[in-house]
Protein backbone atom coordinates (compact mmCIF):
# COMPACT_ATOMS: atom_id res chain seq x y z
CA UNK A 1 0.00 0.00 0.00
CA UNK A 2 1.43 3.14 -1.00
CA UNK A 3 1.15 6.54 1.46
CA UNK A 4 -0.14 8.70 -1.07
CA UNK A 5 -1.67 8.48 -4.62
CA UNK A 6 -1.21 11.53 -6.39
CA UNK A 7 -3.62 12.14 -9.39
CA UNK A 8 -1.67 14.66 -12.23
CA UNK A 9 1.44 14.32 -13.68
CA UNK A 10 1.83 18.16 -13.65
CA UNK A 11 4.49 20.63 -12.46
CA UNK A 12 2.61 20.63 -8.98
CA UNK A 13 1.95 17.05 -8.89
CA UNK A 14 5.49 16.26 -9.42
CA UNK A 15 6.30 18.47 -6.60
CA UNK A 16 3.83 16.77 -4.32
CA UNK A 17 5.63 13.64 -5.11
CA UNK A 18 9.28 14.94 -3.99
CA UNK A 19 7.76 16.22 -0.85
CA UNK A 20 6.14 12.81 -0.37
CA UNK A 21 9.82 11.28 -0.66
CA UNK A 22 10.92 14.26 1.75
CA UNK A 23 8.80 12.87 4.36
CA UNK A 24 9.46 9.55 4.24
CA UNK A 25 6.06 8.78 2.41
CA UNK A 26 5.66 6.38 -0.96
CA UNK A 27 3.77 8.15 -3.76
CA UNK A 28 2.46 7.18 -7.07
CA UNK A 29 1.56 9.67 -9.42
CA UNK A 30 -0.79 8.59 -12.19
CA UNK A 31 -1.96 10.72 -15.28
CA UNK A 32 -4.61 9.96 -17.78
CA UNK A 33 -2.36 11.59 -20.33
CA UNK A 34 1.72 11.88 -20.92
CA UNK A 35 3.96 14.00 -18.37
CA UNK A 36 3.10 17.27 -17.70
CA UNK A 37 0.16 16.59 -20.04
CA UNK A 38 -1.46 20.26 -19.86
CA UNK A 39 2.35 21.62 -20.80
CA UNK A 40 2.14 19.16 -23.93
CA UNK A 41 -1.16 21.27 -25.33
CA UNK A 42 0.27 24.46 -24.47
CA UNK A 43 1.14 26.44 -27.96
CA UNK A 44 4.41 25.03 -29.40
CA UNK A 45 6.55 28.01 -28.82
CA UNK A 46 5.13 29.27 -26.04
CA UNK A 47 6.72 31.61 -23.51
CA UNK A 48 5.86 31.65 -19.75
CA UNK A 49 5.15 35.15 -18.01
CA UNK A 50 7.41 34.19 -14.97
CA UNK A 51 11.19 33.85 -15.00
CA UNK A 52 12.71 30.23 -14.61
CA UNK A 53 13.61 29.92 -10.42
CA UNK A 54 10.01 30.68 -10.14
CA UNK A 55 8.89 27.61 -11.87
CA UNK A 56 11.64 25.34 -9.47
CA UNK A 57 9.99 22.52 -7.95
CA UNK A 58 12.38 20.14 -5.54
CA UNK A 59 15.25 22.52 -5.35
CA UNK A 60 16.25 21.59 -8.48
CA UNK A 61 17.68 24.85 -11.04
CA UNK A 62 15.89 25.36 -14.02
CA UNK A 63 18.55 25.98 -16.75
CA UNK A 64 17.35 28.57 -19.84
CA UNK A 65 18.90 30.47 -22.69
CA UNK A 66 16.51 33.89 -22.04
CA UNK A 67 15.41 35.49 -19.45
CA UNK A 68 11.91 33.77 -19.54
CA UNK A 69 11.80 30.11 -20.40
CA UNK A 70 9.87 28.43 -23.35
CA UNK A 71 7.20 25.46 -23.76
CA UNK A 72 10.63 23.25 -24.96
CA UNK A 73 12.59 23.95 -22.24
CA UNK A 74 10.08 23.61 -19.52
CA UNK A 75 9.47 19.83 -20.89
CA UNK A 76 12.85 18.56 -21.02
CA UNK A 77 13.34 20.32 -17.40
CA UNK A 78 10.03 18.94 -15.53
CA UNK A 79 11.29 15.13 -17.69
CA UNK A 80 14.49 15.30 -15.99
CA UNK A 81 13.54 16.42 -12.51
CA UNK A 82 10.88 13.39 -12.31
CA UNK A 83 13.42 10.90 -13.51
CA UNK A 84 16.23 12.32 -11.21
CA UNK A 85 13.96 12.04 -8.41
CA UNK A 86 12.90 8.21 -9.35
CA UNK A 87 9.10 9.34 -9.24
CA UNK A 88 7.15 6.19 -9.37
CA UNK A 89 4.87 7.40 -12.31
CA UNK A 90 2.03 5.66 -14.07
CA UNK A 91 0.93 7.24 -17.20
CA UNK A 92 -1.80 7.12 -19.87
CA UNK A 93 -3.53 5.43 -16.58
CA UNK A 94 -7.30 7.08 -16.44
CA UNK A 95 -8.80 7.09 -12.73
CA UNK A 96 -12.06 6.38 -12.68
CA UNK A 97 -13.29 6.65 -9.02
CA UNK A 98 -11.97 6.34 -5.70
CA UNK A 99 -13.27 3.94 -2.86
CA UNK A 100 -12.84 3.87 0.64
CA UNK A 101 -12.28 6.29 3.22
CA UNK A 102 -9.34 7.93 5.19
CA UNK A 103 -6.21 5.45 5.75
CA UNK A 104 -8.00 2.94 3.62
CA UNK A 105 -8.27 4.07 -0.13
CA UNK A 106 -8.87 2.21 -3.35
CA UNK A 107 -8.05 4.56 -6.26
CA UNK A 108 -9.62 2.28 -9.30
CA UNK A 109 -8.33 2.87 -13.12
CA UNK A 110 -8.51 1.77 -16.35
CA UNK A 111 -5.52 -0.39 -15.76
CA UNK A 112 -5.88 -1.89 -12.11
CA UNK A 113 -6.65 -0.91 -8.13
CA UNK A 114 -4.06 0.88 -6.13
CA UNK A 115 -4.02 0.99 -2.73
CA UNK A 116 -3.42 3.65 -0.52
CA UNK A 117 -3.68 6.35 2.62
CA UNK A 118 -4.37 9.51 1.28
CA UNK A 119 -4.96 11.27 -2.30
CA UNK A 120 -3.70 14.12 -3.73
CA UNK A 121 -5.56 15.39 -6.54
CA UNK A 122 -3.49 17.67 -9.35
CA UNK A 123 -5.56 18.21 -12.64
CA UNK A 124 -5.52 21.47 -13.50
CA UNK A 125 -8.06 22.60 -15.51
CA UNK A 126 -6.31 22.59 -18.84
CA UNK A 127 -8.85 20.00 -20.14
CA UNK A 128 -12.00 21.62 -20.45
CA UNK A 129 -12.17 24.65 -22.11
CA UNK A 130 -15.33 26.80 -21.71
CA UNK A 131 -17.87 26.34 -24.29
CA UNK A 132 -19.27 28.99 -25.96
CA UNK A 133 -22.66 26.04 -26.82
CA UNK A 134 -23.86 27.75 -30.21
CA UNK A 135 -24.69 26.29 -33.23
CA UNK A 136 -21.64 25.01 -35.11
CA UNK A 137 -19.14 24.63 -32.02
CA UNK A 138 -18.72 21.39 -33.00
CA UNK A 139 -17.06 21.96 -36.44
CA UNK A 140 -13.69 20.98 -37.44
CA UNK A 141 -12.74 24.64 -38.13
CA UNK A 142 -13.64 25.21 -34.49
CA UNK A 143 -10.28 24.88 -32.10
CA UNK A 144 -10.20 25.90 -28.02
CA UNK A 145 -6.39 25.33 -27.91
CA UNK A 146 -4.02 27.26 -30.16
CA UNK A 147 -0.87 25.96 -30.82
CA UNK A 148 1.11 27.77 -33.73
CA UNK A 149 0.03 29.54 -36.79
CA UNK A 150 1.63 27.67 -39.82
CA UNK A 151 -1.78 25.88 -40.74
CA UNK A 152 -3.32 29.50 -40.70
CA UNK A 153 -1.53 31.52 -43.81
CA UNK A 154 -3.90 32.94 -46.19
CA UNK A 155 -7.04 32.29 -43.71
CA UNK A 156 -9.67 34.10 -42.45
CA UNK A 157 -9.39 33.69 -38.93
CA UNK A 158 -11.41 34.97 -36.30
CA UNK A 159 -10.10 34.46 -32.89
CA UNK A 160 -12.54 34.92 -29.93
CA UNK A 161 -10.88 36.36 -26.24
CA UNK A 162 -9.42 39.72 -25.71
CA UNK A 163 -6.56 38.38 -23.00
CA UNK A 164 -3.08 37.34 -23.19
CA UNK A 165 -4.07 33.78 -24.71
CA UNK A 166 -6.37 35.22 -27.73
CA UNK A 167 -4.05 38.23 -28.02
CA UNK A 168 -0.67 35.98 -28.42
CA UNK A 169 -2.64 33.92 -30.96
CA UNK A 170 -4.22 36.98 -32.87
CA UNK A 171 -0.75 38.80 -33.27
CA UNK A 172 1.08 35.14 -34.33
CA UNK A 173 -1.45 34.54 -36.29
CA UNK A 174 -1.68 37.74 -38.28
CA UNK A 175 2.31 38.15 -38.63
CA UNK A 176 2.08 34.59 -40.62
CA UNK A 177 -0.35 35.84 -43.33
CA UNK A 178 -3.55 35.39 -41.71
CA UNK A 179 -6.56 37.85 -41.65
CA UNK A 180 -6.94 38.03 -38.22
CA UNK A 181 -10.49 39.08 -36.48
CA UNK A 182 -10.56 39.26 -33.33
CA UNK A 183 -14.08 39.50 -31.21
CA UNK A 184 -14.57 40.46 -27.55
CA UNK A 185 -18.31 40.75 -25.86
CA UNK A 186 -16.04 43.39 -23.60
CA UNK A 187 -15.62 46.90 -24.49
CA UNK A 188 -11.95 46.67 -24.61
CA UNK A 189 -9.17 45.25 -24.89
CA UNK A 190 -8.40 43.32 -21.13
CA UNK A 191 -5.93 45.36 -19.23
CA UNK A 192 -4.14 41.83 -17.76
CA UNK A 193 -2.25 41.45 -21.18
CA UNK A 194 1.20 41.27 -20.85
CA UNK A 195 3.09 44.92 -21.12
CA UNK A 196 5.24 43.55 -24.16
CA UNK A 197 2.28 42.14 -26.13
CA UNK A 198 -0.23 44.68 -25.77
CA UNK A 199 1.32 47.73 -27.72
CA UNK A 200 1.77 44.86 -30.97
CA UNK A 201 -1.85 44.23 -30.78
CA UNK A 202 -3.21 47.79 -30.44
CA UNK A 203 -1.12 49.48 -32.89
CA UNK A 204 -2.15 46.08 -34.89
CA UNK A 205 -5.19 46.77 -34.64
CA UNK A 206 -4.83 50.65 -35.19
CA UNK A 207 -3.44 50.98 -38.41
CA UNK A 208 -6.32 48.19 -39.57
CA UNK A 209 -4.12 44.93 -40.54
CA UNK A 210 -6.44 42.90 -37.08
CA UNK A 211 -10.24 43.93 -37.35
CA UNK A 212 -11.69 44.01 -34.00
CA UNK A 213 -15.36 43.83 -33.07
CA UNK A 214 -16.15 44.87 -29.51
CA UNK A 215 -19.29 44.24 -27.31
CA UNK A 216 -19.91 41.32 -29.77
CA UNK A 217 -20.59 37.57 -29.21
CA UNK A 218 -20.81 34.94 -31.94
CA UNK A 219 -23.84 33.67 -32.49
CA UNK A 220 -23.61 30.36 -34.50
CA UNK A 221 -20.12 29.38 -36.51
CA UNK A 222 -20.89 28.09 -40.68
CA UNK A 223 -18.49 26.19 -42.64
CA UNK A 224 -17.68 29.74 -44.47
CA UNK A 225 -19.09 32.21 -41.91
CA UNK A 226 -19.79 33.57 -38.48
CA UNK A 227 -22.93 35.30 -37.30
CA UNK A 228 -22.18 38.06 -34.70
CA UNK A 229 -24.62 40.78 -32.98
CA UNK A 230 -22.62 43.78 -31.90
CA UNK A 231 -23.89 46.88 -31.25
CA UNK A 232 -25.69 47.51 -34.25
CA UNK A 233 -27.48 44.81 -34.38
CA UNK A 234 -26.27 40.82 -36.24
CA UNK A 235 -24.11 41.08 -39.40
CA UNK A 236 -22.19 38.15 -41.03
CA UNK A 237 -18.97 37.83 -41.90
CA UNK A 238 -16.58 35.07 -44.07
CA UNK A 239 -14.59 32.90 -41.96
CA UNK A 240 -12.35 29.77 -42.63
CA UNK A 241 -11.28 29.12 -38.90
CA UNK A 242 -12.29 30.05 -35.25
CA UNK A 243 -9.35 29.69 -32.17
CA UNK A 244 -11.79 30.24 -29.22
CA UNK A 245 -9.63 31.46 -26.73
CA UNK A 246 -12.62 31.23 -24.05
CA UNK A 247 -10.41 30.09 -20.84
CA UNK A 248 -10.79 26.61 -19.41
CA UNK A 249 -12.50 25.37 -15.72
CA UNK A 250 -12.08 22.29 -14.10
CA UNK A 251 -13.35 19.01 -14.57
CA UNK A 252 -16.42 19.51 -11.82
CA UNK A 253 -17.41 16.41 -12.99
CA UNK A 254 -14.82 14.26 -12.19
CA UNK A 255 -14.22 16.24 -8.90
CA UNK A 256 -18.26 15.85 -7.82
CA UNK A 257 -17.51 11.63 -8.40
CA UNK A 258 -14.92 11.61 -5.69
CA UNK A 259 -17.33 13.34 -3.82
CA UNK A 260 -15.74 16.88 -3.29
CA UNK A 261 -18.31 19.44 -2.65
CA UNK A 262 -18.49 22.51 -5.02
CA UNK A 263 -19.51 25.93 -3.27
CA UNK A 264 -22.49 27.60 -5.09
CA UNK A 265 -21.27 30.86 -6.04
CA UNK A 266 -19.31 32.27 -9.26
CA UNK A 267 -16.16 30.94 -8.84
CA UNK A 268 -17.70 27.19 -8.15
CA UNK A 269 -14.45 26.55 -6.11
CA UNK A 270 -13.83 23.04 -4.48
CA UNK A 271 -14.52 22.77 -0.49
CA UNK A 272 -10.79 22.47 0.79
CA UNK A 273 -8.70 23.61 3.61
CA UNK A 274 -7.47 27.14 3.64
CA UNK A 275 -4.07 25.49 4.64
CA UNK A 276 -4.10 22.10 4.50
CA UNK A 277 -5.67 21.88 1.34
CA UNK A 278 -7.85 18.79 2.57
CA UNK A 279 -11.43 18.85 0.63
CA UNK A 280 -14.49 17.86 3.08
CA UNK A 281 -13.65 14.29 1.59
CA UNK A 282 -11.31 13.38 4.54
CA UNK A 283 -7.85 12.25 3.20
CA UNK A 284 -8.37 13.62 -0.21
CA UNK A 285 -6.32 17.02 -1.00
CA UNK A 286 -6.13 19.53 -3.75
CA UNK A 287 -3.04 20.69 -4.73
CA UNK A 288 -2.34 23.44 -7.46
CA UNK A 289 -4.29 25.12 -10.25
CA UNK A 290 -7.80 22.83 -9.53
CA UNK A 291 -8.05 24.52 -5.88
CA UNK A 292 -9.24 27.98 -7.94
CA UNK A 293 -12.34 26.70 -9.32
CA UNK A 294 -13.23 29.18 -12.07
CA UNK A 295 -10.86 31.30 -10.82
CA UNK A 296 -7.92 30.25 -12.89
CA UNK A 297 -6.14 32.96 -12.22
CA UNK A 298 -5.80 32.23 -8.25
CA UNK A 299 -2.76 29.16 -8.31
CA UNK A 300 0.14 29.25 -10.71
CA UNK A 301 3.05 26.53 -11.31
CA UNK A 302 4.54 29.63 -9.42
CA UNK A 303 2.48 29.46 -6.32
CA UNK A 304 0.91 26.08 -6.47
CA UNK A 305 3.98 24.00 -6.12
CA UNK A 306 4.14 25.73 -2.19
CA UNK A 307 1.12 23.29 -1.80
CA UNK A 308 2.62 20.18 -2.04
CA UNK A 309 4.67 21.14 1.43
CA UNK A 310 1.91 22.51 3.04
CA UNK A 311 -0.20 18.99 2.35
CA UNK A 312 2.88 16.57 2.98
CA UNK A 313 3.37 18.36 6.15
CA UNK A 314 -0.43 17.58 7.22
CA UNK A 315 -0.04 14.15 6.09
CA UNK A 316 3.33 13.62 7.76
CA UNK A 317 3.03 14.30 11.24
CA UNK A 318 -0.65 16.58 11.22
CA UNK A 319 1.02 20.25 11.12
CA UNK A 320 -1.43 23.10 9.53
CA UNK A 321 1.15 25.97 8.60
CA UNK A 322 -0.16 29.46 7.88
CA UNK A 323 -0.48 29.54 3.86
CA UNK A 324 2.34 32.48 3.66
CA UNK A 325 4.78 31.12 1.07
CA UNK A 326 2.01 29.94 -1.02
CA UNK A 327 0.65 33.65 -1.05
CA UNK A 328 3.75 35.13 -1.38
CA UNK A 329 3.53 35.00 -5.21
CA UNK A 330 -0.35 35.65 -5.87
CA UNK A 331 0.08 38.88 -3.29
CA UNK A 332 2.78 40.20 -5.51
CA UNK A 333 0.21 40.30 -8.83
CA UNK A 334 -2.67 41.98 -6.85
Amino acid sequence: MKDVVIIGSGPVGLACGIEAARNDLSALILDKGTLVNSLVGYPTHMEFFSTAELLEIGGHPFPTLNAKPTRPEALKYYRRVAAVESLDLRLYERVKHVDGSDQHFTVVTNKGEHCCRKVIISTGFFDIPNRLNIPGENLSKVTHYYREPYSYTGQRVAVIGAKNSAAKAALECHHYGAKVTLIHRGDRLSEKIKYWILPDLQNRIKEGSIDVHFKTRVISIQPDHLSLDGPEGEFVIENDFVIAMTGYRPDYSFLKQLGIDILDDDLRTPVHHGETFETNRPGIYMAGTVCGGLRTSRWFIENGRFHAQQIMRHISDGTVEPMNLADRYWKTQE
